[in-house]
C-alpha cells in the first residue's frame, strides 16, 4: 500500500513539474528572461530524478516497469523538443498539433499509470478492512476471554499516545528555540543545494539581502547576490563544499536595495538524506567595516611608506610589530625580515644602555628623542635622530611604542668636519698671530746682520754674523712652515706631471728606507695635469712616507697610488673641503700602527705629535695640510689601530695647459739713484733698520708708523715719492684700507706689499689693490732691494 502512494506522489510531481517546465519554457521563449531559463532547467532536473525513483518503485511489477518506460521516453522526448526551441529560439519549431497530441498523451500516460495504481491501493484498502475486521472481531472474541489483558493493553495505548504528545510537543519547542537561536544570531545562515539553489535563509541573512521575505530569496539562484567580479570564486568555493571539503572566502555582495557589502563566508558540508551528496552549510558575517579599516589602514601604511625617515612600532618588549619602506632603505632589512624580532637585537651590536634609559623614559612619560648609535643590515654603523611616542590599549595600558628614526650620518660627520675646521682654524688664527710678531722681530735682526756685513771685515767678526744670520733664516723658516699651516703659502705655480713626482719620492724611499719595508706603486698612465709649486708637494708627499715609515718600526708594505676622480655633487655634500669637479688623488697607505681616532681628530693641528721628544716638531702635516688646501684641495685620513693609515690627498685639475711661472734674473746692480722710498710700518726697528738698509744703497727714505701717516706724507711729497714699502698688518688702518685711499690719490702709485704673515694674493688681487709686488717678513736686505730693483725696471 505504502508502494502505490508513493509511486502515485512521484506520479502527481513528475506531471506538475511537466507542465510547470512547458509553461517555464514558453515563458522564456516570449520574455528571453533568464529566470524562466532557470526555473526550466531546475524542473527538468526534478522530473528526471521523479522518473528515476518511478523506475525504482515498479522495478517488481513488468506491467508497470513498462508503463513507466513508455512514460519515460515520451517525457523525453518532449523536453528534448523544448530544448531544441530554447537553444534556437524559434517561435514555432514544431507542429503545435503535434505538440499538443503528445502533451495530452503524456498526460493520459500519466493518468492511466495513477488510475491503476488507485486500482490496486483500493484492493489494498479492501483487503486491509477486511483483515482489519477480522483482526477486531479476534481481539474482541479475546477481549471477552480476558478483559482484564484488554483493559491493561487500554491504559498502555494511552500512555504511549500522551508520551507520543509530549515527544512532539518537546520536539517542535526545542526546533523552535534553534530556530530562535539562528535566527538571533548576527551572522548569515543559508542552507545553498549543489545546484546553487537557496533553500534556507535565517532572520540576519534576510536583513543582509535587504528584502522583507525569505520567499523572495528561497528557490532563487544564490549567485544572484555576488558581484559579477567575484561569482567564479564563489562558484569554485561552492562546488568544492558540495564533494565534502570545508571552505572560507572573502567576497562582495550587493542588497536588493544596492548596499555593497564585503562577506566572510564560512562554508561546510552536509550529507544529502540518501547521502548521495552534499549540501552547502554557509555561515556568513558582514565584515564591511573591518575591510573599510583594513582599506584606511592600507593608506595610511602607503603614506607611510612615502616617508623617507624609518617608521617602526615595537611592543614593550622590543619586538617589531611594523616597519616601513623608510626603514628597510636606511637599515637594509626587509619587513619581513624583521617582524617578531627584538630591535635591540637586530639594530645594535652590542648591548645599548641608551636604549634600555629611553624605554624607560618612554614608559614613564609617554615620549622620548635623542640620538642613537645603529647598524645596517651590512654592518654599516650609522646615527639616527629617534622620537618615541607610547601607544595605549582601551584600558589605558601600555602597548607598544611608535619609533620614527632619521639618519643623520651624514650631517654629523659635516659637523665634525666643520667643528675640526674651525679648531683648526682657531689655532691657525692664534698661529698667524704669533709668526706675524715673531716675523717682527726677526726682520729688523736679518737686516741688521746684512748691514754689520758691509762694514766688519774682521774674520772673526764675520763668522758670528754668519752663524747669527744661519740661526735667523732658520727662525724664519720655521714660522714660514707655521704660517703655511695658518694662512698656506704661494710660491711659484706650474704645470706639474704628478707621475714624475711620485718617481722622484720612489728614489727618496728605495735609497734611504729600511729593506723591511715593500714599496708598491700603482701610477696609471693617463694622469691628468695639476697647477701647483712642485717644492711644496714634493714636501707634502715626503712629510706621508716618512710618517709612515715611523709607522712601520718592524716593516710593512707601503703603497702609493695616484688616479682620476670626478667629485660628484652627492660626495661633495659630504666633505665641506670638496668641490664638484675633477680631481687627482694621490693615497699613501701603509699597513703601521695605526691612530685612535681621537689622535685622528688632532694630526692635523700644529705642534701635535705622537713621536717621542725630540723626533718631530708636530709641524709636518699640519704643513701638508696647508700647502693642499692652498692648491684647492683637500685631505682625508682613514686608519685603524694595528692596521695602518690610508691618507689620500685630492688635487683639482688644470684645465689648461697655460702655466703661471714668474721668473726674472736678479739685476747686477742693485743700488739707487736717490730716489725716494716711503717706507710704512708699526714696529720702529723694522722703520729703523730697513731705512738705514735702503739709504746704504743710495735711497731716500721717509717713514710713517701707521696708513693715516702715509696717506699724509704722500699727499704732500707724492711727486717725489717713487715706491711705497707698506705693512700690510697695521693698526688703525690696515694695509688695503691704505692702499684703496693711496689709488685715490694716484691712481699710478707703486706698491710693494709686506707682511709677517704669507701673501696668498693672486694677480686679480694685485690689480685690484694696485700693487705691483708682495714680499713676506722677514726678508733680507737683498731680496727687498732686487724687488725694489724689479718694480721700477718693469713699472717706470
Amino acid at each position: 500500500m505504502s508502494n502505490s502512494t508513493e509511486i502515485i506522489i512521484r506520479l502527481e510531481r513528475t506531471l506538475s513539474g511537466f507542465k510547470e517546465a512547458r509553461t517555464a519554457r514558453y515563458n522564456y521563449l516570449i520574455s528571453t528572461n533568464t529566470d524562466f531559463l532557470k526555473t526550466y532547467l531546475y524542473l527538468r532536473k526534478q522530473i528526471d530524478i521523479n522518473i528515476q525513483k518511478l523506475k525504482k518503485l515498479t522495478a517488481t511489477n513488468n506491467q508497470q516497469k513498462k508503463q513507466v518506460l513508455l512514460l519515460d521516453k515520451k517525457i523525453s522526448y518532449q523536453l528534448n523538443i523544448f530544448g531544441e526551441e530554447i537553444d534556437t529560439n524559434r517561435e514555432n519549431p514544431i507542429n503545435s498539433t503535434d505538440k499538443f497530441a503528445l502533451d495530452n498523451y503524456i498526460d493520459k500516460q500519466i493518468q492511466a499509470i495513477e488510475d491503476r495504481e488507485k486500482e490496486l491501493l483500493l484492493e489494498q484498502k479492501l483487503k486491509s478492512q477486511f483483515n482489519f475486521k477480522k483482526a477486531v472481531a479476534a481481539f474482541l472474541i479475546a477481549g471477552l476471554i480476558n478483559l482484564g489483558l484488554l483493559t491493561q493493553l487500554y491504559y498502555l495505548l494511552k500512555d504511549y499516545i500522551v508520551r507520543l504528545k509530549k515527544t512532539e510537543i518537546a520536539l517542535r519547542q526545542s526546533e523552535n528555540r534553534l530556530r530562535a537561536i539562528i535566527d538571533a544570531g548576527p551572522e548569515s545562515i543559508k542552507l545553498i543545494h549543489e545546484d546553487g539553489t537557496l533553500l534556507e535563509i535565517n532572520t540576519s541573512g534576510i536583513k543582509m539581502m535587504e528584502v522583507e521575505d525569505a520567499d523572495i530569496l528561497i528557490g532563487k539562484s544564490v549567485y544572484t547576490a555576488v558581484t559579477p567580479e567575484y561569482q567564479k570564486a564563489y562558484r569554485l568555493m561552492h562546488e568544492s563544499v558540495c564533494q565534502g571539503n570545508k571552505e572560507t572566502l572573502e567576497f562582495e555582495t550587493i542588497g536588493f536595495k544596492g548596499t555593497r557589502r564585503w562577506m566572510e563566508t564560512y562554508a561546510v558540508p552536509l550529507p544529502t538524506e540518501n547521502n548521495n551528496g552534499f549540501l552547502h552549510l554557509a555561515i556568513t558575517r558582514d565584515i564591511t567595516q573591518r575591510k573599510a579599516s583594513e582599506q584606511k589602514l592600507q593608506q595610511q601604511a602607503a603614506l607611510l611608506d612615502v616617508v623617507s625617515n624609518a617608521i617602526l612600532v615595537k611592543d614593550i618588549q622590543n619586538r617589531i610589530l611594523y616597519w616601513n619602506k623608510g626603514a628597510e632603505n636606511i637599515y637594509g632589512w626587509q619587513a619581513s625580515e624583521v617582524y617578531g624580532k627584538k630591535s635591540s637585537e637586530l639594530l645594535h651590536k652590542e648591548h645599548s644602555s641608551v636604549e634600555d634609559d629611553a624605554l624607560l623614559t618612554v614608559i614613564n612619560s609617554g615620549k622620548w628623542q635623542g640620538e642613537l648609535y645603529q647598524v645596517t643590515k651590512e654592518g654599516k654603523d650609522i646615527i639616527v635622530k629617534s622620537r618615541w611616542t607610547l601607544l595605549r590599549d582601551d584600558k589605558g595600558q601600555p602597548k607598544s611604542i611608535l619609533a620614527e628614526n632619521t639618519e643623520i650620518t651624514k650631517k654629523r660627520q659635516l659637523e665634525t668636519q666643520l667643528l675640526r675646521s674651525q679648531r683648526l682654524e682657531s689655532i691657525g688664527t692664534l698661529a698667524g698671530g704669533i709668526a706675524h710678531d715673531l716675523n717682527n722681530v726677526l726682520a729688523p735682526i736679518l737686516m741688521s746682520v746684512q748691514l754689520l756685513e758691509r762694514k766688519l771685515y774682521d774674520p772673526q767678526h764675520l763668522r758670528l754674523l754668519k752663524t747669527l744670520e744661519n740661526n735667523t733664516q732658520r727662525g724664519a723658516s720655521l714660522i714660514k712652515q707655521l704660517l703655511s699651516f695658518a694662512r698656506g703659502i704661494e710660491g711659484k705655480r706650474t704645470l706639474i706631471q704628478v707621475k714624475y713626482l711620485i718617481t722622484e719620492i720612489e728614489q727618496i724611499i728605495r735609497e734611504t728606507f729600511p729593506k723591511s719595508i715593500k714599496l708598491n706603486l700603482n701610477i696609471p698612465s693617463n694622469l691628468n695635469y695639476v697647477c701647483g709649486d712642485t717644492t711644496q708637494l714634493h714636501q707634502v708627499l715626503m712629510n706621508l712616507v716618512v710618517n709612515a715609515r715611523d709607522a712601520m718600526q718592524n716593516g710593512g708594505k707601503l703603497e702609493i697610488s695616484a688616479a682620476n676622480i670626478l667629485i660628484d655633487e652627492y660626495y661633495a655634500q659630504t666633505n665641506i673641503y670638496a668641490k664638484i669637479g675633477a680631481y687627482i688623488v694621490i693615497t699613501v697607505a701603509d699597513t703601521g700602527v695605526g691612530m685612535h681616532p681621537e689622535i685622528q681628530e688632532r694630526i692635523f693641528e700644529p705642534f701635535f705629535t705622537t713621536k717621542e721628544v725630540g723626533k718631530g716638531t708636530g709641524l709636518g702635516l699640519s704643513t701638508a695640510l696647508g700647502i693642499v688646501k692652498n692648491h684647492g684641495g683637500f685631505v682625508n685620513i682613514y686608519s685603524e689601530l694595528n692596521k695602518g693609515t690610508i691618507v689620500k690627498i685630492y688635487l683639482p685639475v688644470q684645465p689648461s695647459h697655460e702655466t703661471n711661472v714668474s721668473c726674472c734674473d736678479e739685476p747686477e746692480d742693485l743700488n739707487g739713484n736717490g730716489e725716494v722710498i716711503l717706507v710704512v710700518d708699526d714696529e720702529p726697528a723694522i722703520r729703523k733698520i730697513t731705512k738705514s738698509s735702503l739709504e746704504a744703497y743710495h735711497y731716500r727714505v721717509l717713514t710713517a708708523s701707521n696708513g693715516i701717516e702715509a696717506i699724509e706724507i704722500y699727499a704732500q711729497y707724492q711727486q717725489n715719492i717713487n715706491l711705497i714699502l707698506l705693512d700690510m698688518m697695521m693698526p688703525e688702518m690696515d694695509g688695503e684700507t691704505t692702499i684703496r685711499m693711496l689709488k685715490k690719490i694716484n691712481s699710478q702709485v707703486k706698491i710693494v706689499a709686506i707682511s709677517g704673515l704669507v701673501m696668498n694674493y693672486n694677480t686679480d688681487s694685485q690689480l685690484n689693490l694696485n700693487v705691483k709686488a708682495f714680499m713676506s717678513k722677514p726678508c733680507t736686505a737683498k731680496e727687498l732691494l732686487h724687488t725694489i730693483a724689479k718694480v721700477n725696471r718693469e713699472f717706470r
